[in-house]
Formats: C-alpha cells, sequence, structure tokens
C-alpha cells in the first residue's frame, strides 16, 4: 500500500492545503454568521427587557409618590393629627433618612472593592512564558 503509484487524479499537497483553508475559512465565516444572528435576537430581546424594567421603575416612582401622600394623609388624620404641612415634612424627612442610610451601606459596600490580583498577576507572566521564561 505505501509503495502504490500516484494516480492523476490523487490531490497534491498544495491542493490538500488550499482546501483546507477554504474549508476553515468558510467555517469561521458561517460560525461568525451564526453568532450574529443569535447576538440579534438576544440584543431585540434585552432592549425590550430594558424597556419593560424602565416602565417598571417609573410605575414604581409613581407608586411611592402616591404612597407618600397616603401616609401624609394618614398622619394627618382628617385634621385630627398634625397639621398637613408637619405631616408631608415627616414622611420627607423618613426618606432622606433612608437615603443616607443606602448611602452610608453603599459607601461601605465600594469600599469593599478590590482590584483582581490574581488575575493581573497571571497577566504579567504572559509575555515571560510566551518567550519561554514562564
Amino acid at each position: 500500500m505505501a509503495n502504490e503509484p500516484v494516480r492523476d487524479t490523487d490531490p497534491t499537497l498544495g491542493k490538500l492545503v488550499i482546501d483546507a483553508q477554504r474549508d476553515i475559512s468558510t467555517l469561521i465565516s458561517k460560525e461568525i454568521q451564526l453568532a450574529k444572528s443569535e447576538l440579534k435576537v438576544s440584543v431585540k430581546h434585552g432592549g425590550v427587557g430594558v424597556g419593560l424594567f424602565a416602565g417598571a421603575a417609573f410605575l414604581g416612582l409613581l407608586a411611592v409618590i402616591m404612597l407618600s401622600v397616603a401616609i401624609a394623609y394618614l398622619i394627618h388624620w382628617n385634621g385630627q393629627g398634625l397639621d398637613l404641612h408637619w405631616a408631608f415634612l415627616i414622611v420627607f424627612a423618613v426618606y432622606l433618612l433612608l437615603a443616607g442610610l443606602l448611602a452610608l451601606i453603599g459607601v461601605k459596600q465600594v469600599k469593599k472593592v478590590k482590584a483582581p490580583e490574581r488575575a493581573i498577576e497571571q497577566g504579567r507572566q504572559i509575555p515571560q512564558a510566551l518567550k519561554g521564561r514562564g
């Protein structure tokens, strides 16, 4: 089998390399097309999702405003409780305290953020490994 004569129909090494390059190029372009089509669908769904979240956030904000007015009128209690301006100031102060508390917690969380030290160190080692010094 190893000593069979080469026939004219047998592909040459150059032809095989050219065919392999063409096939790889076609495969890569098809994979890119597939990825693009999948991304288009994902981006569309993501955009719709973001829009729906924005609508929900807006309606949530309106609900908080209505709740604030309701709480203020509850404190006022048809003139039996505090005056209306004091009731609204109390609601305002509660929201201000909540905002301050959330900001304080947020600052503490941000201070806990650290750089990805292991990834940075590994990134520094890549050039040395490529040069054969790793």
